[in-house]
């Protein structure tokens, strides 16, 4: 293979063979699309005929794989799309026929950005809509709504046209600080069963390597645990425990347990304007607090002379180890945010929070700490989650002790 030809090798620049063979099997169905709405009246039967072959849709494989890339061109656009579902499985014989019709007819009815296919095999078709607006999305949905179900009418008929179902689902998702039940809409994610599926049988053996290995650490440290408290009921007023809520796996909500390090009744806004300043800055560091992408304020002054020992030695993230217990978190993973963090997420920064349950260690905590600033972070987390195996859990279980006896990096 000539220089030339490894420099523009899709391989070289990291694309996966699945969503490479997608983006192909795109560029062939657009042309049928685009044939299909310049046709004219005597090659719409034509097209539509061809349409109703199985071969025309393209697989759900190839749809879940142009989703990705579409997920990840928004979350860098910050451009929203809309995926539309149509469902008539519960038509038990015809729901194949009914939604080849529907593909036969989107096809004639919609752009040649957008992207037809089968979302789940014979069951359930799906439509990307990209370019849906520059204003509000979730009032766009709507209009979108309304205008595809008269379409379809038109064409199908009211009778066939009743049998779908219809769903819309706007990416980048809309998140509600104030919504305590909000979570990942799975419909986004039709990957994340698939991936379960296959790595079912590790994910039970790191469940268990949780349950025990917090079990017996919980056991095992009870001595400390115990000094711990008494030293902070010693000399600081208000609970031993601080009970914070972070977002978990798919966003789901949880109380965090942590020794508490700061004095009663402190300002939060303190930490929340000092989190917005380190996510906006380029270059890792926050102006006045150094070149340390650190989460924990340097110099603090919520945080009592205990506090500051348990935080240099992460003695104060041991009680985490009943969330793991829990199963809300996990010995390896990212961190969990506080809900204020979220929000000021960039949205491919929210991915390290939905693919994985968050942990008391990880990649970042071993390998970068406080000395990379918050994009590469979250860099670490997301090569966790694409990486992610038992043997590279082990290795960050192995190095943990040794990046908490260093403190480096820590505060």
């Amino acid at each position: 293979m000539s220089r030339r030809s490894k420099k523009s090798s899709p391989s070289a620049i990291g694309v996966p063979v699945n969503i490479r063979v997608a983006i192909n099997q795109r560029r062939l169905f657009f042309p049928w699309l685009l044939g299909a709405r310049v046709a004219g009246q005597a090659g719409e039967q034509a097209a539509a005929s061809v349409h109703a072959e199985a071969a025309a849709i393209p697989s759900g494989e190839i749809f879940h794989a142009v989703l990705l890339l579409e997920r990840r061109r928004a979350e860098r656009s910050k451009k929203p799309f809309v995926l539309v579902l149509f469902d008539a499985h519960q038509e038990n014989g015809t729901a194949r026929g009914i939604l080849h019709q529907t593909f036969s007819v989107l096809g004639r009815a919609t752009r040649e950005t957008d992207s037809l296919g089968w979302y789940k095999e014979g069951m359930v078709l799906g439509l990307i809509c990209t370019e849906v607006g520059d204003g509000d999305q979730r009032a766009a949905v709507p209009v979108l709504e309304t205008k595809l179900r008269t379409i379809l009418e038109e064409k199908l008929g009211p009778e066939t046209a009743g049998k779908i179902k219809m769903s819309l689902h706007v990416f980048p998702e809309h998140w509600d600080r104030d919504d305590s039940g909000w979570s990942a809409t799975s419909a986004l994610y039709p990957e994340w069963p698939a991936q379960a599926e296959s790595k079912s049988v590790s994910r039970a053996v790191k469940r268990v390597i949780d349950v025990i290995g917090s079990g017996a650490l919980l056991l095992f440290l009870s001595p400390i645990l115990a000094a711990v408290a008494v030293l902070i009921k010693l000399t600081s007023k208000g609970p031993v425990l601080f009970e914070q809520e972070r977002l978990g796996q798919f966003g789901a909500r949880f109380q965090c347990l942590k020794f508490r390090t700061m004095y009663v009744n402190n300002d939060p806004k303190l930490h929340q304007d000092y989190v917005r300043k380190l996510i906006a800055a380029k270059n890792g560091g926050v102006e006045g607090e150094g070149t340390e992408a650190s989460f924990k304020i340097v110099k603090d002054p919520r945080v009592t002379p205990i506090g500051r020992i348990l935080r240099k030695t992460s003695l104060d993230e041991l009680p985490q180890f009943w969330n793991v217990f829990r199963d809300e978190m996990s010995l390896v993973g990212p961190r969990p945010p506080v809900p204020y963090e979220f929000e000021m997420y960039q949205f491919w920064h929210r991915r390290r929070v939905l693919e994985v349950k968050p942990g008391v260690t990880g990649l970042w905590q071993v390998s970068g700490r406080s000395r990379v600033g918050f994009d590469d972070m979250v860099r670490l987390d997301l090569r966790y989650c694409s990486s992610w195996s038992l043997w590279l859990d082990v290795k960050i279980l192995l190095a943990t002790p040794g990046a908490v006896l260093s403190g480096e990096g820590a505060h």
